[in-house]
């Protein structure tokens, strides 16, 4: 495996988007996104998907990505992408796509344990190890169940912004863009085609 050059590219300075920092799911919908340059996709090889699955702390550094394993990482964010697609739409998701994320859940599912910290004994519930990368796809599709069935799945929306694909949680109700980078590239274009149209 060559090494990976941790310098990241300019597109990888993307303004974060509200929700990614609490949910790594989102954050793995939104690896796929439209430059004015073209299309961006973060997980494009092997290397890629490792180094964000290492940024996000879902898998250790010296465990690497095989090809096969890589296309479940990709599989399991377009099954993301429908499901958040058809929530937002209130219509049921493709078959396929809820299978794939069932298989990513089923694939390392936790183990109940006795912790016992300074403050006493609690549950914890430790994915299974065994298999860091099946892990890592049962934590981001854990993720996202929890993402979809908790109380702040009503703020799930998609950029307003054309073009831009990249999925937030909506801090208010008149909020429809990603970032104000997005908020900003639309106000302009409207203005420039108000011009134009003068």
């Amino acid at each position: 495996m060559r090494a990976v050059d941790h310098e990241a590219p300019v597109y990888l300075h993307q303004l974060p988007v509200p929700g990614e920092e609490r949910y790594a799911s989102l954050a793995l919908v939104n690896t796929r996104f439209t430059l004015s340059h073209g299309q961006v996709d973060l997980l494009d090889d092997a290397d890629a998907a490792h180094l964000w699955l290492v940024r996000h702390e879902l898998l250790p550094d010296r465990v690497a990505l095989n090809g096969r394993q890589v296309g479940r990482l990709l599989g399991l964010r377009e099954a993301l992408r429908a499901l958040f697609e058809a929530y937002a739409a209130q219509d049921r998701p493709p078959a396929e796509s809820l299978a794939t994320v069932n298989a990513a859940l089923a694939a390392a599912p936790p183990t109940p344990r006795l912790a016992w910290t300074a403050d006493g004994p609690h549950r914890a519930d430790e994915p299974d190890t065994g298999n860091p990368a099946a892990a890592a796809l049962s934590l981001l599709a854990e993720d996202a169940t929890d993402l979809l069935t908790g109380s702040e799945a009503a703020q799930l929306t998609e950029c307003a912004a054309q073009g831009c694909a990249r999925w937030f949680l909506r801090s208010h109700g008149a909020r429809r863009w990603c970032t104000t980078k997005c908020g900003n590239r639309v106000r302009a274009a409207r203005a420039y085609a108000a011009r134009k149209g003068r």
